[in-house]
């Protein structure tokens, strides 16, 4: 076989090898766009969904609420609305603003202050169950307690629900009783019942 052959194939082999490095370069560089625009996809589609869940969550319906505003004042005093915001199942007994004129003045103003921010913390945790708990759901424990639930807070701290005239009242640490007054604002992250009077803790 002369020289001249042997160059050629040993030309036509580099070629041909060149030609399915650039092949699989190229492959392997499609593959990672795919990946990558799929990661893109997800990521947008996981925003679009968080910010959907935010636009119906509790802290937004409370917000839509005008009767509710001293409530938002005191959750964004506290630090608590990006909590009300997440993904979760909440029960929310939510004090209107009538609910909120009972507390005296200086005691409302005492709380919102920065230096009392934990006390504040404690009082809404207070409002709030873990779980998700229509009229329907609570009415029936209720039932099955014999009339007299008791349910932890977010706080720790215990309150007893019981039923009368068709209405759920919930008592305090206390000895308070509130009275449900509008029931079941669905939200992406749970419902909420709007109540007369604020439930006091312990504190």
């Amino acid at each position: 076989m002369s020289m001249a052959v042997v160059s050629l194939l040993f030309a036509s082999c580099n070629d041909s090898k060149k030609k399915e490095a650039e092949e699989q370069a190229k492959a392997e560089q499609m593959r990672m766009e795919r990946e990558k625009d799929s990661l893109l996809k997800v990521e947008a589609d996981n925003q679009a969904r968080m910010a959907e869940m935010e636009a119906n969550s509790i802290v937004a319906k409370a917000m839509g609420n005008a009767d509710l505003s001293t409530l938002v004042s005191a959750l964004q005093a506290a630090d608590m609305a990006q909590t009300l915001k997440a993904e979760g199942d909440y029960t929310v007994f939510a004090p209107t603003n009538d609910a909120f004129s009972k507390v005296p003045k200086a005691t409302l103003e005492n709380l919102m202050k920065p230096e009392n921010k934990a006390q504040l913390q404690k009082l809404l945790q207070y409002h709030v169950l873990q779980g998700k708990m229509n009229t329907v759901a609570v009415m029936a424990k209720i039932k099955e307690a014999a009339g007299k639930l008791d349910v932890t807070t977010m706080n720790g701290e215990v309150l007893t629900l019981s039923e009368k005239n068709g209405k759920v009242m919930i008592k305090d640490a206390k000895g308070n009783t509130a009275t449900v007054t509008s029931a079941d604002m669905e939200a992406s992250n749970g419902v909420v019942h709007t109540i007369d009077k604020v439930l006091m803790p312990k504190m």
